[in-house]
């Protein structure tokens, strides 16, 4: 701004020194013109008879022509002063003789610049000769040009003292603008030194509404720590699950090797078998937790189009093997939608073994699927003890277990924490409806995504109970229809 001011403060005023110069010369040419007509026939103009001497004709011409504020009129003879005009000038040329000496005698018209004592000084000087007379005039036309370009400075000084002052006030504003317009940079900065390994909660106030880049940035920066502080907290669960769950086989293995007698084989077979079986626990114990890490991880899912009525019947297949119980497929939902075939089959799959392990040989356990006001629901119903009120809060956490499943110990409570984890990863969530003594159904609800191209009402064909037919119950990823995402 300051350089933009300057720029433009001098070229102003060279425009209007450019100007006042061009005056200047304009009124010299046209006062010789105007001299010139007077003298031209040699008659005086004030008594109508020809001029008798020079100093006559130089009277004359400083009587008729009216001098300009800042502007002179001097006659010379003989290269000597003899007359000046009247008006109000601060030139005191008649006084100097350096002057007089430059332009008293000029033998032809001549013009040029004078550095007098009030300033420079345009100048004009036209010789006069009369016929018949031994006499040499001058006429002398003078400005005052510094005075006259008077005007320009000011106007220079005017616009440099209120650009100064613009300035000020645009700095001034600028400071604050920049200062609020920075804040959130400082918040950036203040919230990464406030960042520990062992507080990660630190965040940036962003004001609510659209905002600008630098909300924007904040926002950004918000949501990675919001993702670091989630993958720390993941890190620490697994590191804090793993060493809740672990201790107690580590523990059970070290006490038994401590007091095994080698002498003893069946005490040594005993103790190999006991061995296997908690490292195999463990093996377990540690595939569960990496699991529910990895659901926390974008790359969890693979979602692509899926027949989920198809899909439907493949998990039935397949769960079939996991015990001896009376399978029914309530319903499938007739509809293709975009989710991650593997994983729902793992959620299903991991629901019908909690439910075999609540019920027994021959016991009803019923699954299906359906879409419900733009909601993919898949459940898996069994008629065991069902769950307790007091158990539903926390059967999906880790390692939480119902009063029915507290006996068990080949699970480590991680079954249905992978459920809700595998729910969450679809945007959905898992939900429990269970009458104590009556059963409970458990179900996996994402959010809907049909297919482009499938009306969103599609209706739902409940299949009549029928059972299973027989097939591998592993969970490795069906073959639906449908293609890549």
């Amino acid at each position: 701004m300051l350089l933009s001011l300057a720029v433009v403060t001098f070229l102003t005023w060279r425009l209007l020194v450019a100007e006042t110069d061009e005056r200047m010369a304009a009124s010299l040419r046209a006062e010789v013109a105007e001299f010139r007509q007077l003298v031209g026939n040699g008659v005086d103009p004030t008594t109508g008879q020809a001029f008798a001497s020079v100093p006559d004709v130089l009277r004359a011409a400083l009587s008729y022509n009216q001098a300009r504020p800042n502007e002179q009129f001097l006659g010379y003879v003989d290269g000597a002063y003899r007359f000046q005009s009247r008006a109000e000038t601060p030139l005191r040329l008649a006084e100097d003789p350096a002057f007089t000496a430059l332009v008293g005698a000029v033998p032809d018209s001549t013009s040029g610049t004078y550095a007098a004592a009030e300033g420079q000084v345009l100048w004009v000087a036209v010789p006069v000769r009369l016929a018949g007379s031994p006499e040499q005039g001058v006429v002398v036309v003078a400005f005052a040009a510094d005075a006259e370009r008077q005007a320009a400075d000011e106007t220079a000084r005017l616009m440099l003292a209120v650009g100064a002052l613009t300035s000020l006030a645009a700095a001034a504003g600028a400071w604050v603008v920049a200062g609020r317009i920075l804040r959130p940079v400082r918040d950036v900065a203040a919230t990464a030194q406030g960042i520990t390994e062992t507080d990660l909660s630190g965040r940036i106030d962003v004001a609510e509404g659209p905002g600008d880049e630098l909300a924007d940035l904040a926002r950004s920066v918000n949501a990675m720590l919001d993702r670091v502080e989630n993958g720390v907290a993941a890190q620490r669960r697994f590191v804090d699950d793993a060493g809740h769950e672990l201790r107690t086989p580590i523990t059970i293995v070290r006490g038994h090797l401590e007091v095994l007698d080698p002498t003893d084989a069946d005490d040594v077979r005993g103790t190999v078998a006991l061995v296997d079986d908690e490292l195999e626990r463990m093996n377990r114990i540690v595939g569960d937790l990496l699991l529910l890490a990895k659901a926390e991880q974008p790359a969890f899912l693979r979602p692509h189009p899926v027949d989920v009525a198809a899909l439907t019947a493949e998990v039935a297949r397949k769960v079939r093997r996991l015990g001896d119980r009376d399978w029914v497929v309530e319903s499938a939902a007739e509809v293709d939608a975009v989710l991650d075939p593997q994983r729902v089959t793992q959620a299903v799959v991991a629901l019908a073994d909690n439910a075999v392990h609540v019920t027994g040989p021959g016991d009803r356990i019923g699954l299906g699927s359906r879409l419900v006001d733009g909601e993919l629901r898949f459940w898996v119903a069994d008629t065991g003890p069902g769950v307790a009120e007091a158990d539903r809060a926390h059967v999906f956490e880790r390692f939480g277990r119902g009063s029915a499943g507290r006996g068990r110990r080949e699970g480590a409570g991680l079954g249905l924490a992978i459920v809700a984890a595998i729910a969450a990863a679809h945007g959905g969530r898992v939900a429990l409806d269970s009458v104590p003594g009556r059963g409970a159904t458990f179900a996996l609800v994402l959010p809907a995504h049909p297919v482009p191209g499938d009306a969103p009402d599609d209706v739902l064909t409940d299949t009549p109970d029928a059972t299973v037919d027989d097939a591998s119950a592993t969970a490795e990823d069906p073959h639906p229809r449908g293609g890549t995402p």
